[in-house]
């Protein structure tokens, strides 16, 4: 299902909505929360680096607001979703690409521990505080990624640091999908859908310190892919169109388009997988959802 010529100005009025938005100083989420306020929402923009939120911020106006949240640190995370009032949505997006190997504050490996661990949990933590909906963001990624929950944090594997990614954009695709059926048998009116990109222009895709970022550089130069505003399109869509829970949502053109429905990895349905992750998650960030 193709939304043929939705755009940001399509979004509905969003006046009285509050959104949080994880990594929303620059990139994809820069271009949420400029698009959501530009109809009428709330936005907190949650992120480690204050100077550039504080600019994104000082850009869009009153409707944003900045607060401090590193997702490499569980300590940050607490402090964050004690000091967060009640609101609407919650848009998982802030992440990490391909990095050499290092691990967070509570000894995770970084790219697992900041993608996935560290947004499991802030949604466990701030679910009861949320009214309508938790959108995270997935990547093409995810079709190389594989869910190893005995050994989340590479302390079995040797380290690469492209694999690591995947595993943890489809950590984020088990994750999602697992929330929205735990949410839909407790009854809960929240609902978890989640979005992908494509291939966006954003800093994040040249950073991995390998020959690929030349890769990343060229195909920006030559158009394949798509703005951060355009990239932003699909999540923008799965956090205020009445989409069904569990759903998933990404350009039509796989790298780049129109929001439209997008598949996904058989994996993150397999039941047995979700179990794992999910119990390996509640072990190592010692936070348990109340659904």
């Amino acid at each position: 299902m193709t939304m043929s010529g939705w755009s940001a100005d399509r979004i509905p009025d969003q006046s009285g909505r509050r959104y949080v938005i994880t990594g929303a100083n620059s990139g994809l989420g820069a271009a949420m929360a400029e698009a959501l306020t530009a109809a009428g929402a709330e936005v907190t923009i949650a992120c480690r680096n204050l100077d550039k939120a504080e600019r994104v911020a000082s850009s869009i106006g009153d409707r944003a607001r900045v607060a401090e949240l590193n997702l490499a640190d569980l300590s940050s995370v607490r402090e964050f979703a004690t000091g967060v009032d009640d609101f609407d949505v919650l848009i998982n997006n802030a992440g990490v690409m391909a990095l050499p190997f290092a691990r967070t504050v509570d000894g995770f490996e970084m790219q697992m521990g900041t993608n996935h661990l560290g947004h499991f949990a802030l949604t466990g933590l701030l679910l009861p505080k949320i009214g309508e909906r938790v959108v995270t963001m997935s990547s093409l990624a995810q079709n190389w990624g594989r869910i190893h929950a005995d050994d989340l944090n590479w302390e079995r594997r040797r380290y690469n640091r492209w694999s690591a990614y995947g595993d943890s954009k489809l950590a984020n695709m088990v994750f999602g999908r697992e929330l929205s059926r735990r949410l839909t048998e407790s009854g809960s009116p929240v609902r978890s859908v989640l979005a992908h990109p494509g291939y966006a222009a954003t800093g994040l895709m040249r950073q991995s310190e390998t020959p690929v970022d030349y890769l990343m550089r060229a195909g920006e130069m030559l158009h394949v892919g798509q703005s951060a505003a355009q990239g932003a399109l699909p999540a923008l869509y799965a956090a205020t169109e009445d989409v069904a829970n569990g759903s998933y949502w990404g350009p039509d053109f796989v790298v780049r388009g129109a929001p439209a429905s997008a598949r996904y990895r058989s994996a993150a349905d397999d039941q047995p997988t979700r179990d794992r992750l999910w119990v390996a998650s509640e072990k190592l960030t010692g936070v348990t959802f109340e659904v």
